[in-house]
C-alpha cells in the first residue's frame, strides 16, 4: 500500500505536537513540576532514540521504527491527560 509508510509519519507528526501543547500547558499552569518533568522529557527520548537505533541495526524496518514511537507518544498522552 503506497499511504502506509507516510500515513503512519504524518500522524507521529500530529500526535507528538499534541503532546508537546499538553506538557508545555501541563508546566505552565503548574499541573506537574516542571524540572521532573523536563527531566522526564529528556530521559524518555534519549531513551526511545537508542532503542530505535537498535531496532533498526538489527533489520526492522522503518515503519516499525514508527509505530514503536506512536506507542510511546500515545504513553505520554494518556499520563498527561
Amino acid at each position: 500500500m503506497f499511504v502506509y509508510p507516510w500515513y503512519p509519519a504524518l500522524m507521529l507528526a500530529i500526535e507528538s505536537n499534541n503532546v508537546i501543547d499538553i506538557r508545555l500547558r501541563s508546566i505552565a499552569s503548574g499541573k506537574v513540576n516542571a524540572n521532573e518533568e523536563s527531566r522526564l522529557m529528556v530521559s524518555e527520548k534519549v531513551e526511545a532514540a537508542l532503542e530505535a537505533g537498535t531496532m533498526l541495526m538489527c533489520g526492522r524496518r522503518p515503519a516499525e521504527v514508527i509505530d514503536f514511537y506512536r506507542m510511546h507518544v500515545a504513553a505520554n498522552a494518556a499520563r498527561l491527560t
